[in-house]
């Protein structure tokens, strides 16, 4: 992973003794919230519901055990000892008092963790493949690329009062764990004809109140000309960008309103009258960013009798290797998920005690590495063959080891009325509930994949409108209701879920997702997923499952 080097490390301690003087100033009432607020946001400082909210940025979810170990100290000291992370994965701490913030900023910048443009009309957090530099089904490390944005995207002086928030993600492999399509910029790695390395470049898209995906303005763009040319988008969203309508105001609507042939011929046309040698990343700097992210790995066996021995003696330490082990691009490895979604807990929450085991296992077993994904889980990305019984017997004792990556339990969900201020509805109960019922892993391997993705607002912070069953929370008349949507997807099929029907209380959820699931049964091909039935059959058998009692 990228370590900072010493200006990297002297701008994020210089910003948290700028806001230390900040908050001081607030608290001894010599500026007003309203004053304040603008300053809190441009560092990650919310105020939510009952306390305030900081999140942590977490680059392209890369952690190493330092880091993880100071965040779970952060969550013991300071807050309620667990934090929740999220599906840009940063780390969200809610019980945060304002009197502690600039101690927290400042234990954060001792190792290389800040907050820096987490919130505001900013470039957000850069995330990434979290299977990066493990797989073998990548062009290259997407995090190099995620790394050369964030150096250049911080504190940029033209880009840091954007119509809106801004979000880019990147991949390079043809399975996308990313979402790309859902982003602000999404980047996917291409070879062109000659063998270079390039990028489809896609923008405007996001979720939200109007969901879009993104449309692909450059098939394929050099990696070496990637800063120039997201400038030249970047220049053109800062020109026409609806700063009238907070509504209207993300790039999405700007690319939608233009038709993506105007958009990109815009952005062609900013483009080529730019002094594209002076943007662009020069080749050596490239180089020494990219060592940061090289990695030594062992000579190996591709196969382990340690690990088979284990796997057809240990039923449930196999279902563990079926579900939340993947292979690796070296033999004698393995990518291992940590799930964060034990039917009944809330989803994306870890408590200290299982960042600091976490934190360990990575030391010991991962090369010192620990990813997070945008779907609220963790991942050992180099773990070698013969190790996983231990890892998976230390993860079974922390309560980290639930066998259910993307099956029905898998949830997303966003923190929603429990916590924020914007939300019309709770998310977290209904994850709760609907993973309780499912909780069967029998069943749910029965099941398949099935992506459930619940958001407590039209800001779809949960990512509904991609879920195969998506659930959005809803007001009505100060009743809290749920909208659902099918087939959804974030990966690379992407899809925006259509809507079922009329919104539906809180109590009828949990049993028309089991409605849901029947009828697939009984209408599913052979193995096919949730999604791949939806698809071949449509909307009227589902529909008719879950209103037919109202009838």
């Amino acid at each position: 992973m990228y370590r900072y080097d010493v200006i990297d490390q002297e701008m994020v301690q210089d910003r948290a003794r700028e806001f230390r003087i900040q908050v001081a100033r607030r608290l001894a009432g010599e500026i007003t919230e309203d004053q304040f607020k603008p300053l809190r946001l441009m560092n990650g400082l919310y105020l939510q519901l009952h306390a305030y909210m900081l999140r942590i940025a977490v680059p392209y979810g890369t952690l190493n055990g330092e880091k993880l170990r100071r965040l779970a100290h952060v969550a013991r000291t300071y807050d309620k000892g667990y934090g929740h992370f999220t599906t840009r994965t940063n780390l969200q701490l809610h019980w945060i008092k304002l009197r502690d913030v600039p101690d927290i900023l400042d234990q954060l910048a001792e190792v290389g963790l800040h907050a820096i443009q987490t919130s505001g009309n900013d470039i957000r957090n850069i995330t990434a493949d979290p299977h990066a530099g493990a797989t073998a089904d990548e062009l290259d490390d997407p995090r190099i690329w995620a790394e050369v944005m964030r150096q250049w995207s911080t504190f940029h002086p033209e880009f840091s009062f954007l119509p809106r928030k801004f979000k880019i993600a990147v991949t390079a492999a043809v399975k996308d764990r990313a979402a790309v399509k859902v982003y602000d910029i999404g980047l996917a790695m291409r070879r062109g004809r000659n063998g270079e390395l390039g990028f489809e470049v896609m923008v405007g898209g996001g979720l939200g109140r109007t969901p879009y995906l993104g449309s692909t303005i450059r098939e394929f763009l050099p990696t070496r000309h990637l800063l120039s040319y997201l400038q030249a988008i970047l220049r053109v969203y800062n020109r026409h960008g609806r700063r009238d309508n907070i509504w209207k105001a993300r790039i999405k609507v700007l690319v939608a309103s233009l038709g993506a042939e105007e958009f990109a011929r815009q952005v062609e046309a900013e483009w080529e009258a730019s002094d594209k040698e002076a943007v662009d990343l020069p080749d050596i700097e490239l180089a020494r960013i990219r060592a940061e992210f090289g990695r030594e790995f062992e000579t190996l066996a591709p196969r382990s009798t340690v690990f088979e021995a284990r796997r057809e003696s240990d039923p449930a330490f196999a279902r563990f290797v079926r579900r939340n082990v993947h292979a690796h691009k070296i033999p004698g490895y393995a990518i291992v998920d940590v799930s964060l979604k034990v039917p009944g807990e809330t989803p994306g929450d870890m408590s200290s005690e299982q960042m600091e085991l976490v934190a360990d296992l990575g030391e010991r077993f991962s090369l010192d590495e620990v990813r997070i994904n945008y779907e609220q889980n963790l991942i050992l990305p180099h773990v070698k063959l013969d190790d996983l019984p231990e890892v998976y017997e230390a993860l079974k004792g922390a309560g980290l080891a639930t066998p259910n990556m993307g099956l029905i339990s898998d949830i997303i969900a966003c923190p929603g009325l429990d916590y924020c201020t914007l939300a019309n509805a709770r998310a977290i109960p209904v994850a709760q509930h609907i993973a309780e019922r499912f909780a069967d892993i029998d069943v749910a391997e029965g099941i398949g994949e099935l992506k459930i993705r619940i958001s407590g607002c039209i800001n779809a912070c949960g990512h509904h409108h991609v879920g195969h069953i998506g659930i959005l929370g809803v007001d009505k008349k100060g009743e809290e209701f749920y909208q659902l949507t099918l087939g959804g997807s974030g990966a690379e099929d992407a899809t925006l879920g259509q809507i079922l029907g009329p919104a539906l209380p809180a109590n009828r959820v949990t049993d028309a997702v089991d409605a849901l699931v029947d009828t697939f049964l009984k209408v599913r091909e052979g193995e096919e997923r949730f999604l791949d039935t939806f698809r071949r059959v449509g909307m009227a058998p589902f529909k008719e499952a879950v209103y037919a009692e109202a009838h």
